[in-house]
């Protein structure tokens, strides 16, 4: 695996080297050149024992959920190495809310370093996108600030522009998960002529797997034969 910062390994070195890395959670002198501290990142809650379809944390290991197995989502895999609670959550809401790109930065590094070296990769790597307006309003796209060093680190192409947000439509947080599916309905197209066959899409969190079923439903619309989900952190039901 690539190293996701090597341009700018020395900078960071060097940024470091002069002002000691602080943990974004406690305030506390962090650790191996991060942001975080050892105790800090021993609070995250890894999501170490999931569905293998949807990444649903589950008290024991099963073949699928109860939900993949009455109906199984449009994608084939997910991946989400940590669950989304106290205190990950808190960095990843100052991260997509308030413009904390250092806790962005601090979060890409924990995606890379938990990616299993024995998981099969896809061709290509693709950011849940943004519609335009919101872009323009938060001016950064959190999956793509996560996708881009994963795809650089695992050596997979980034395909920015391939899929697009179709049709604007209101924050999901609140929504009840039906709620949430209707809301997204045919919300993303894609907009590349050819894709590869295995693609896997980027997003920061995956609560009730809306988001990623409708990308998945129009990627396979577009002849991609396998989509996995790769999120940052899970949910729990």
């Amino acid at each position: 695996m690539k190293s996701p910062f090597a341009v700018d390994g020395w900078l960071r070195r060097l940024s470091f080297a002069l002002l000691p890395a602080s943990c974004l959670l406690c305030g506390g002198p962090g650790g191996r050149q991060r942001d975080l501290c050892p105790a800090c990142q021993a609070d995250l809650l890894r999501n170490t024992c999931a569905c293998p379809r949807c990444a649903l944390p589950l008290a024991r290991p099963e073949a699928l959920c109860g939900r993949c197995i009455k109906r199984a989502p449009a994608f084939e895999a997910a991946w989400a190495p940590f669950v989304y609670a106290a205190p990950l959550a808190g960095l990843l809401t100052r991260f997509k809310f308030a413009g904390d790109l250092a806790a962005g930065r601090l979060l890409a590094e924990l995606a890379v370093e938990a990616y299993p070296a024995d998981r099969p990769l896809p061709q290509a790597v693709l950011p849940v996108p943004l519609h335009p307006r919101r872009l323009r309003e938060r001016g950064y796209n959190q999956a793509l600030e996560l996708a881009r060093p994963l795809a650089r680190a695992l050596d997979l192409p980034l395909l920015l522009q391939a899929l697009r947000r179709q049709r604007e439509t209101p924050a999901q947080s609140g929504l009840s998960a039906l709620a949430r599916r209707r809301n997204l309905r045919q919300a993303f197209a894609v907009a590349a002529r050819r894709l590869p066959a295995h693609v896997a899409v980027v997003d920061d969190v995956m609560t009730t797997g809306a988001t990623a079923q409708e990308c998945a439903l129009a990627l396979r619309r577009a002849g991609v034969a396998r989509v996995e989900v790769w999120a940052l952190a899970r949910a729990p039901r």
